[in-house]
């Protein structure tokens, strides 16, 4: 079935061996050489992607640093605003009591003054009719009725002039 043939044995290693040491100078060395650099451009890439990867990591840390510290200064500032409002409230109320004291008194004022004016006002109409009444006692000379008449009369003219 199959012949061998040394002869052809002989020039299929020759031609083998050449065909190498052809593809060896022409096509490994470059090829080796490409591999080379795309395996050291890969080498060096994943090395940008893990950097970026840290900066991105780094980055983030910051980013959430600054929101836990604006976070922290909103609530100092609504703390303060609260507690500013609250010393507000206090001093309105203050003012307004205080402000309400100042009328409460100025109004026991006005009226303790109306008071003292109807008293004196009032002694100063009593004083005028018991002078009246006793000029008229002392004009006439009178008995006990009539001196009971004159000062009933009096009175009634009291009850009318008030």
């Amino acid at each position: 079935m199959f012949d061998i043939n040394p002869g052809l044995i002989v020039w299929t290693i020759i031609t083998f061996i050449a065909a190498l040491v052809i593809l060896r100078a022409y096509a490994w060395k470059p090829l080796l050489a490409s591999l080379t650099a795309r395996e050291e451009k890969i080498r060096t890439q994943i090395a940008q992607a893990e950097h970026a990867r840290r900066e991105a990591e780094r980055l983030l840390e910051e980013n959430k640093a600054q929101l836990a510290r604006a976070d922290e200064q909103s609530q100092r500032m609504l703390r303060e605003s609260r507690e500013m409002g609250e010393r507000l409230k206090a001093d309105i109320l203050e003012k307004a009591q205080q402000s309400s004291r100042q009328m409460v008194n100025q109004a026991k004022e006005e009226i303790r003054r109306e008071k003292d004016s109807a008293l004196q006002e009032l002694r100063s109409e009593v004083a005028d009719l018991a002078i009246g009444a006793a000029g008229k006692l002392l004009d006439a000379n009178l008995d006990a009725p009539k001196h009971r008449a004159l000062v009933d009369d009096a009175i009634r003219q009291m009850g009318t002039t008030s």
